[in-house]
């Protein structure tokens, strides 16, 4: 699990933060999760390679989640490592790092090895078809919903993965299941918008315009607030049913974090960063309303700084 985490910490700030406090074996599986997430994700962001070979790579890591051999992985995780796919020392190692990853995805539990083969093997392919879109100027979105339709891709999937695990691991929260999963898909498209928000100036350099043009930027600043105040419901109901505190922790920790980036972007424009003093300020209000019993999303604005 060291070693996992070390992989962590290098490719996520935020989820180094939050999925430790999980309970056993949610904090393993989620681990494991968003390590093949961030595997597919890198190639998808590897705009410097040619679309065919990021569709190749991504349809060569659906294999592996399928039924991909230990010398198989293995064989991958060299051929895309000699290709260079990231300029990111991080997302390098995990690409590295692909038989291991591996290696604690077959370790899993057969149910929960199930439900990250479906959830991250629907991902990536939905990544393939938005790589085949890319132009001569990149992938461009032109409409609010091919906008949604690339945030549920990449983050309201992860929503849903992330639930059926909770519903796997924690009986009691089989009695607010239904209202769990109904708002699954906001709670990942809400973190999702807050960093294409963010980052809209780097995508576009990159060749990634996730921003629709024809489509005000106020509009999409309302669609994270609204999925963002879901997302606050969806950490009630886990709250409500009993949730242990570290699945609270987990889940309230990105909003009110993504809460106060959302703030900082509306006021600073794209690339502006909370700093790290306030980081430790929310993770510690987060955590000691959590310690009193109560629910962060009754407040996750005010936990957040975001006082408007």
């Amino acid at each position: 699990m060291a070693d996992l985490l070390d992989l962590l910490e290098k490719t996520s700030r935020t989820f180094a933060l939050s999925i430790p406090p999980l309970p056993e074996p949610a904090r393993r599986e989620v681990t494991v999760a968003y390590l093949l997430f961030r595997i597919a994700d890198t190639f998808e962001d590897a705009t410097h390679w040619p679309p065919a070979d990021r569709i190749a790579a991504l349809g060569d890591f659906g294999f592996l989640l399928k039924n991909g051999t230990e010398a198989e992985a293995e064989r991958f995780g060299q051929a895309w490592t000699q290709a260079g796919v990231s300029r990111h020392a991080g997302y390098r190692e995990l690409i590295a790092e692909t038989p291991f990853v591996f290696e604690a995805f077959r370790s899993l539990s057969p149910e929960a090895r199930e439900i990250l083969r479906a959830h991250v093997t629907r991902s990536a392919e939905g990544m393939a078809r938005f790589v085949a879109r890319t132009g001569p100027s990149g992938l461009v979105l032109s409409t609010l919903d091919e906008l949604r339709d690339y945030c549920y891709t990449v983050a309201g999937i992860v929503g849903e993965l992330l639930t059926e695990l909770f519903l796997l691991e924690e009986i009691s929260l089989r009695t607010v299941a239904e209202e769990l999963r109904v708002r699954a898909c906001a709670f990942g498209e809400a973190l999702q918008l807050v960093n294409i928000l963010k980052d809209a100036e780097d995508d576009a350099k990159e060749g990634r315009r996730y921003l629709p043009a024809s489509v005000p930027r106020e509009d999409v600043f309302a669609l994270a607030r609204r999925d963002l105040g879901e997302a606050g419901e969806y950490i009630e109901a886990l709250h409500g049913a009993g949730a242990p505190g570290g699945i609270v922790e987990f889940t309230a920790l990105p909003v009110a974090l993504a809460w106060a980036a959302l703030a900082r972007i509306e006021e600073k424009g794209p690339g502006a960063k909370i700093g790290r003093a306030q980081v430790l300020g929310i993770t510690r209000r987060v955590r000691s309303a959590i310690a009193r019993g109560e629910s962060p999303a009754l407040y996750d604005r005010t936990l957040s700084g975001d006082l408007r």
